[in-house]
C-alpha cells in the first residue's frame, strides 16, 4: 500500500502515518490518482448537499470548494495560474520556465484562476439543480477521478521540461502506472453507467478529448511537460468532464 499511501500524500494535505513518501514511490502512485481524485470529489460533493439545506446553493458551493482547497491545498490551482501566466507571458521555453516557477501571479494566472473557481462554483450549483442529491457526490467524483488520470498519459508520453517533480517520476517509465490508471477509469465508468450517472459517456469523451489536446498542444508548443502544466491539465479535464455531466441533465436521469 506504499503507493497509494504516496498517491494520498501527493494529491491531498492528509497527515497519513507511516515511513515517508520518497520520489521513487511515485511512478507507481500515478495508478491511484484517479481512486484518491475520487474521492475528494465525493468528499466536495458531499459537503456541498450537506451545507445546501442551510445555507442555499451559491454559499454552500463556496464552502465546498473552500473545504476542497483546504483538502488539497490547492494544488493543481496554484499550477494552472502559474502555467496561464508562463504560457500567456513566454515566448520561448526557457522564458516560459522561467515565469512558471515565479512564485508572483500575473494577469493572465489571476484570470485563469477566476475561470476556474467561478466555473467549478456554478456547476456545483447547476449540478443541485439538475441532479438527485444522492448522485451529486457520485457526479463529483467521476469529473474529479477523470481529472487526476489525465497526468498519467501526460508523464508516460511526453518528456519532462526541467528539475523538479515531474522529471523525478519521468525518469522512471510510467507506462504500467498510466495502464493502471486508465484501468480504474474503465471500472469508474462501469460503475457511473450502474448508478445511471446522466451523460457518463459523453464525460468520458470529452475529457478523453480534452486530455489529447492539452497533451498535443503542450507538445507542439514546448516540446514536453513540467508539474504546473500537469496540474493545468488537471483541471482542464475534470471542468470539461464535469460540464458534459450537467449538460442536459435532470432529475430524470
Amino acid at each position: 500500500m506504499r503507493s497509494l499511501r504516496a498517491a494520498i500524500r501527493f494529491l491531498t494535505r492528509l497527515p497519513l502515518p507511516g515511513p515517508a513518501t520518497e520520489a521513487a514511490d511515485l511512478p507507481a502512485a500515478i495508478a491511484w490518482f484517479p481512486l484518491v481524485g475520487a474521492l475528494i470529489g465525493a468528499a466536495i460533493g458531499g459537503l456541498m448537499i450537506t451545507f445546501a439545506p442551510w445555507w442555499g446553493l451559491p454559499i454552500a458551493a463556496v464552502l465546498a470548494i473552500a473545504s476542497g482547497l483546504l483538502l488539497t491545498g490547492g494544488f493543481h490551482e496554484d499550477a494552472t495560474s502559474d502555467a496561464a501566466d508562463g504560457l500567456g507571458g513566454g515566448f520561448t521555453n526557457d522564458r516560459v520556465l522561467e515565469i512558471m516557477r515565479d512564485s508572483r501571479i500575473g494577469a493572465y494566472g489571476a484570470m485563469s484562476l477566476w475561470v476556474v473557481l467561478t466555473l467549478r462554483w456554478g456547476l456545483l450549483c447547476r449540478a443541485c439543480e439538475v441532479l438527485p442529491p444522492w448522485q451529486v457526490p457520485l457526479v463529483y467524483a467521476y469529473a474529479c477521478a477523470w481529472g487526476r488520470w489525465s497526468a498519467a498519459p501526460l508523464l508516460a508520453f511526453l518528456p519532462p521540461l526541467s528539475d523538479g517533480l515531474a522529471k523525478d517520476i519521468a525518469t522512471t517509465r510510467t507506462y504500467w502506472p498510466c495502464v493502471a490508471a486508465t484501468s480504474l477509469m474503465a471500472l469508474a465508468s462501469a460503475g457511473a453507467w450502474w448508478c445511471q450517472i446522466p451523460n457518463w459517456w459523453q464525460a468520458a469523451v470529452v475529457a478523453l478529448v480534452a486530455c489529447a489536446i492539452w497533451g498535443l498542444y503542450l507538445h507542439r508548443r514546448l516540446g514536453g511537460q513540467s508539474g504546473d502544466l500537469l496540474g493545468a491539465g488537471n483541471q482542464l479535464v475534470e471542468l470539461v468532464a464535469l460540464l458534459a455531466l450537467t449538460a442536459f441533465a435532470s432529475h430524470g436521469g
